[in-house]
């Protein structure tokens, strides 16, 4: 079995975690597998959207331990410029989650932009149990999503948040019935890539980009990054408002 699987459907790219034997952890092999299918996914011109989940009812584990316990270093799993886990996708990613999305795999969860989760999904900070470091961007990412105090509960806690609390806590976007989570999120990966693409990617970076920035370099960043889409797709898109277009939920694709 290819450990990570990738399909295409259209404009939406789904990417499977296939390592039931270890509960859906990264090896060093998988996560560079799947780093290289990202890659590959943000240099394809007809894949818009993409989505991530894990099989057999697990999203992922984290890195492998029994792997990491040999003492291999996991440069290709990490959160750096360079890892796995580094700089965004110029794409959208949703993360599908049933079942455990813990440690690593929560980091994985939150390097997409939209976590779509059933009823048996946990996130947790799992591995604070086992004296081993989220360096997955989770302690960057998680506070910016939900707020530091409650990152803070779950880093030092350790503790399993299920889906309800998840989406509570604004962690998850949506809790749909078990079993249907891939399927949602591939729908909604659809709607998404509907909409014109330039302007879309271009309110996405500046909001990412925005994070570091002082007000008034956010909103530059902002105008930057908008001009493209205004000269490229607005006036047309405001033309087929005008004719009509997109009124009341009709269509509203390029």
């Amino acid at each position: 079995m290819n450990e990570i699987g990738v399909s295409r459907d259209g404009v939406v790219t789904t990417f499977a975690i296939q390592r039931p034997w270890a509960k859906n952890s990264l090896s060093i092999e998988a996560a560079r597998m799947l780093k290289q299918a990202f890659r590959d996914f943000e240099a394809d011109e007809d894949a818009k959207v993409g989505v991530v989940w894990g099989t057999n009812g697990t999203f992922c584990a984290g890195a492998d331990l029994k792997e990491l316990s040999t003492g291999v270093v996991y440069e290709a799993w990490a959160g750096g410029s360079e890892g796995l886990l580094g700089r965004p996708l110029q794409k959208p990613l949703i993360a599908a989650v049933e079942g455990h999305a813990v440690a690593g795999g929560l980091g994985l969860a939150l390097y997409c932009d939209i976590r779509i989760a059933d009823p048996t999904a946990v996130f947790g900070v799992f591995c604070r149990r086992f004296g081993v470091p989220m360096s997955d961007g989770t302690t960057v990412r998680l506070p910016r999503l939900i707020g530091e105090s409650r990152a803070l509960d779950l880093m030092l806690t350790g503790r399993g948040v299920d889906a309800a609390e998840a989406h509570r806590i604004g962690l998850v976007s949506e809790v749909v019935s078990a079993g249907s989570a891939v399927t949602r999120a591939e729908t909604l990966a659809r709607e998404i890539a509907q909409f014109p693409e330039l302007a879309m990617r271009s309110d996405r970076a500046s909001l990412l980009a925005s994070r570091g920035l002082s007000l008034s370099e956010a909103l530059e960043n902002e105008s930057r990054l908008a001009e493209a889409a205004k000269r490229a797709e607005a006036q047309a898109g405001a033309a087929r408002f005008a004719a009509g277009a997109g009124r009341h939920g009709g269509g509203i694709g390029g």
